[in-house]
């Protein structure tokens, strides 16, 4: 079911200011920005090997990274697992009895299609699930 990390999510107030330390102080090169009105979110993803990081910053003072960044501070907000079939990894998911945080796919940036599983079921870390075309 899993291909690889597809990449990992780091929540941050500031985009400008993490973008700088990815940049200047790493030598990592963002490929662009990108807002996801549906999340309330802004991303950059940081190609780094055959997998990346995401920076996410709120958008908004309600949204669920504003709400992440006010209950446990700046940092891994999730890791997302690379998937060919989503729908099909959703429904084997729930089969095996995992609780989901979404039981059909959104879209995330880039247009993926992307569903978390809830932490109480992953150990509690926040799992995504993605599916690029």
């Amino acid at each position: 079911m899993i291909k690889k990390i597809d990449h990992i999510g780091i929540a941050v107030k500031d985009m400008d200011a993490a973008l700088k330390f990815y940049e200047d102080v790493l030598g990592m090169k963002a490929e662009g920005t990108e807002v996801v009105e549906e999340q309330k979110v802004k991303t950059a993803f940081i190609p780094t090997g055959e997998s990346e990081v995401e920076l996410l910053e709120s958008t908004s003072p309600d949204g669920p990274i504003a709400k992440y960044i006010e209950k446990k501070g700046e940092g891994i907000q999730h890791i997302a697992y690379r998937v060919d079939d989503i729908e099909k990894a959703l429904e084997e998911l729930k089969a095996k009895g995992v609780k989901l945080i979404d039981e059909k796919p959104r879209r995330g940036a880039g247009g993926a299609k992307i569903a978390f599983l809830h932490p109480k079921a992953t150990f509690g870390t926040l799992v995504e699930l993605c599916e690029r075309d």
